[in-house]
């Protein structure tokens, strides 16, 4: 399928998902992560969920990460320009939902894209290849382009995968790992 037909078809699928059924998923996502062998480094990058958009509960990785005294960074969007600005996370951090539901840090310590070690990607469907859909706007794609080659790339889903997304491009960042509430894929991205 496209991208198109697949943001489509996962948009409604997750529509149809109950409170607590995404609880229920985002909580066996959360102890699946643990799993992966990601826990040596220093800088995880997470997004907060998009609750009106269904969006995997974050709530939890935060905990683990939190509990493993991780240096924990958000994002603020700008839709301008396509660009996100990451900020650590601490006890201080005053988080307001933007103008499309998306909780952003009002402001903090700056963190540059080459100190991102491990991501956490929103998405809406993944194939078999680690290739990922999300909303279209490429926000994640021009952030993973500026890390380091070597940052982990985690999609979070409530489903499972695809076959193969039919339109992908070139400049498309594929995943490291997709986590689901039953599986953790693990992909060959060289």
């Amino acid at each position: 399928m496209t991208k198109s037909e697949l943001r489509k078809t996962y948009k409604a699928l997750r529509k149809n998902l109950s409170e607590i059924q995404i609880d229920n998923l985002s909580l066996s996502i959360s102890n699946q992560i643990l799993k992966l062998p990601i826990w040596e480094y220093s800088f995880y990058h997470i997004f907060l969920a998009i609750e009106e958009q269904k969006e995997v509960n974050t709530d939890y990785i935060l905990n683990i990460l939190s509990g493993k005294d991780k240096n924990i960074l958000i994002s603020k969007s700008d839709f301008g320009t396509g660009e996100m600005t990451h900020f650590l996370l601490t006890d201080n951090t005053v988080i307001k939902k933007n103008s499309y539901n998306i909780p952003e840090p009002v402001d903090g310590i700056e963190i540059t894209n080459d100190k991102v070690e491990v991501v956490f990607i929103p998405l809406l469907a993944f194939d078999k290849k680690g290739n990922r859909v999300g909303y279209g706007k490429g926000f994640y794609d021009r952030f993973l382009t500026n890390c380091n080659p070597e940052t982990i790339k985690i999609g979070l889903s409530f489903f499972e995968t695809e076959d193969e997304i039919s339109d992908v491009f070139n400049k498309d960042i594929r995943l490291d790992y997709c986590v689901t509430a039953n599986t953790v894929y693990k992909f060959d991205t060289c």
